[in-house]
């Protein structure tokens, strides 16, 4: 088919989102809200909305966030529960949605493969798949909301002698519904979020349940239900009460991450401290709760209400710390030589990250490779037009970047609007030419970020070429600072 004639069979709006996730459906009402003046689509490969929230499906998922920073800034979590179950999480989604009758602007099943911008058309050409049906879609804007994990599988390594297991190996990215773990033996192979989530849900039914790990991560416990939002809510108008909880938060999260930066045995000390007084003296915290690398090099693991440390020092649970040698048809053979019999084995080994959605995307024919890229204020990347991805932070919640990137790009299209512009790219100034490359996130040694680096965007050393991952330093870089700064180039 001809450019023309696909040009007159695809559906035009003025901005086009990808992915109806916690970012998706957040960009849609800040859109609706601060720029009524631009129609809009938002595409879901899924036939539900919530991303992550509506994909896992394995037992106990939660937050590992708090909901008054992983909720959005302008809809209060009204629940008890700070630390939230995936149901209750799904539910403030629906009610997000159906308040600001967000259903209308979101097209189901429309899965993106391909975006090509054109710069002679001034505008971007979306195909989709619709249920094996290709569609097709044209925008001026494209706002990609579509998460940093491919959604068509998880990450497992490939261990020796997995065929031959006469069990179930299930990834939890792949939950089997109806999956009947009572009385059997489970071994969770990980020692992140997800292990940490898996092992005390599970363990309430299952005959035995044993994290392996390699090597430990920090973790650390919460209440589920934060006492001081409580007290705030009983003094403060709810809007006024979570606003008040949401500050505190972030303030207190990124104040305990710098700490971590210049200050990190005492850190480590504190963290460790905290395990030793949850599990007592029975369990050998040196081997299997003591980290290599110091805090926040690697995401902490948040443990609400002590309910992992509460099932290993009861006995429900245990942690194994060793090599896995292989699989064998009974369970696993470790390096030590000790066997762990099971008949379920659950890979929570991570994910398979992508780089901006698991699509391909062309500006004027030729492939964009994002290694090849600047990122432009973590949100946007050299010499693509008329684009901007939301990623969240690291060591804080997604949402709150999430929020800041749609406020973003709100103030950018009324931008264009007021100045009667149609393109706008992030260009290299003849003082960036040759700054020195660093990855597009530093110092984070997890092994699915350290898959990734080499695929995603360069970073600079000064702004706007920075992917900073601070909450303060982006609130005026994103946040406050002129849409029209020299680096962003309007036509």
């Amino acid at each position: 088919m001809s450019a023309a004639a696909e040009a007159l069979k695809a559906e035009y709006v003025d901005v086009l989102v990808v992915g109806a996730g916690i970012s998706g459906i957040g960009a849609g009402y800040h859109l609706q809200n601060e720029c009524p003046d631009r129609t809009f689509l938002i595409l879901e490969g899924r036939s539900d909305i919530g991303g992550t929230w509506d994909l896992f499906k394995y037992p106990g998922v939660r937050s590992d966030s708090d909901m008054h920073t992983l909720g959005y800034k302008f809809k209060p979590w009204k629940a008890e529960k700070a630390i939230a179950d995936g149901p209750s999480i799904m539910s403030y989604l629906r009610e997000t949605v159906a308040e600001n009758s967000l259903e209308k602007h979101i097209r189901f099943d429309h899965l993106v493969t391909t975006a090509s911008w054109s710069t002679e058309d001034e505008r971007w050409t979306l195909t989709v798949n619709n249920n094996g049906e290709q569609r097709t879609y044209q925008c001026s804007f494209l706002f990609m909301c579509s998460g940093y994990y491919s959604y068509k599988g998880g990450y497992t390594p490939d261990f020796p002698g997995a065929e031959n297991f006469g069990g179930q190996i299930i990834h939890p990215q792949q939950w089997p519904e109806e999956l009947d773990y009572a009385g059997k033996r489970v071994v969770v192979i990980g020692s992140g979020a997800t292990a940490v989530t898996l092992v005390p849900a599970m363990a309430e039914s299952a005959a035995s349940i044993t994290m392996l790990q390699r090597s430990p991560t920090y973790m650390v416990s919460r209440p589920a239900v934060d006492p001081i939002a409580q007290k705030i809510r009983k003094v403060l108008p709810e809007k006024a009460a979570y606003a008040v909880t949401r500050k505190k938060n972030m303030v207190r999260g990124e104040f305990f991450y710098k700490q971590t930066r210049s200050k990190p045995e005492k850190v480590r000390e504190m963290l460790l401290g905290g395990v030793k007084e949850a599990l007592g003296e029975s369990i050998d915290v040196e081997k299997h709760f003591t980290p290599t690398y110091n805090p926040w090099d690697q995401r902490l693991c948040l443990v609400p209400d002590n309910d992992f440390f509460d099932a290993v020092k009861s006995g429900q649970a245990s942690v194994v710390t060793d090599q896995i040698e292989r699989f064998d048809e009974t369970g696993i053979l470790l390096a030590s030589g000790d066997h762990l019999d099971a008949d379920i084995i659950v890979t929570a080994t991570g994910l398979q990250l992508v780089t901006v959605g698991d699509m391909d995307f062309l500006v004027d024919g030729e492939q964009v490779d994002f290694s090849k890229t600047w990122t432009y204020k973590g949100l946007g990347y050299s010499d693509v037009p008329n684009m901007i991805s939301t990623f969240g932070y690291i060591n804080a919640s997604w949402t709150i970047r999430a929020d800041l990137t749609s406020e973003y790009v709100c103030r950018l299209l009324n931008h264009m609007t007021e100045t009667g512009t149609k393109v706008c790219v992030p260009k290299l100034r003849h003082i960036d030419e040759f700054m020195p490359e660093r990855p597009w996130i530093d110092d984070f040694s997890s092994g699915y970020m350290q898959r990734m680096m080499p695929l995603m965007p360069r970073q600079g050393d000064r702004a706007p070429w920075i992917n900073s991952q601070s909450v303060s330093k982006e609130q005026k870089l994103i946040g406050k600072a002129d849409v029209d700064d020299g680096v962003m180039q309007f036509s």
